[in-house]
């Protein structure tokens, strides 16, 4: 049995409960959510000595590390959602890392000044720094997308999944990226599959600001 730790509301955990449901293998969830500053318990540091979420495991083998938990999860049962090639392999991994170092940090200080800081939205400045940062990477996507359906081409991948996951706070914080349109269209399609449920559910609108910044904090 896999077991996937990390509250799918609250952590990462969310990128692995949607590769996990669609692959439709069975899992125990351990809805783990350490705040900031807080003791994780020693049975789960033996297990990831970082103390983050999400950790699976899966027999004897023990991962950290969302989007290299989904690419191993897509090599190891991911038939069409996994790579068919050496090429396909490379071009997943190349996907994964791209969306980690190119727009998770600054995707993810729009959202916090946009929907976390008081008062929420109206820090423009420091809006259109992360935009601006965020609008070359994203010229690369739209390009790549503007002849095919997903990121490999006419089918759904661990590679969309990846990258979709990761870019899941674009709706949440209300960013318009209507000049990026076969992007957006992309992304909309994405993750509007029934097997996205847990990232769709994860809302930091929520009316005591202190208590969102705590849960957008365990997503850093």
């Amino acid at each position: 049995m896999i077991t996937l730790y990390g509250d799918v509301t609250k952590t990462r955990a969310n990128r692995c409960s949607w590769m996990l449901k669609e692959l439709g293998v069975d899992y125990d969830n351990k809805p783990l959510a350490f705040h900031p500053g807080s003791a994780k318990p020693d049975d789960f540091l033996a297990l990831n000595p970082n103390g983050k979420c999400p950790t699976l495991t899966d027999g004897d083998i023990v991962l950290y590390e969302s989007l290299a938990i989904n690419l191993y999860l897509a090599r190891t049962y991911g038939a069409a959602l996994g790579p068919q090639s050496p090429k396909e392999d490379a071009l997943m991994q190349q996907w994964s890392f791209w969306v980690a170092t190119e727009i998770e940090k600054p995707l993810l200080l729009t959202a916090a000044v946009r929907c976390l800081f008081e008062p929420h939205g109206n820090d423009e400045e420091d809006q259109a720094i992360a935009l601006k940062k965020l609008s070359r990477p994203w010229g690369v996507l739209d390009r790549h997308l503007q002849n095919r359906s997903y990121i490999l081409g006419d089918r759904f991948t661990v590679a969309d999944l990846n990258v979709a996951a990761v870019m899941h706070f674009i709706p949440i914080a209300g960013i318009d990226i209507g000049a990026w349109p076969s992007m957006q269209a992309w992304l909309e399609t994405c993750l509007r599959r029934a097997a996205a449920i847990d990232l769709r559910s994860v809302d930091f609108k929520v009316p005591h600001p202190a208590t969102s910044r705590d849960i957008f904090a365990m997503f850093l």
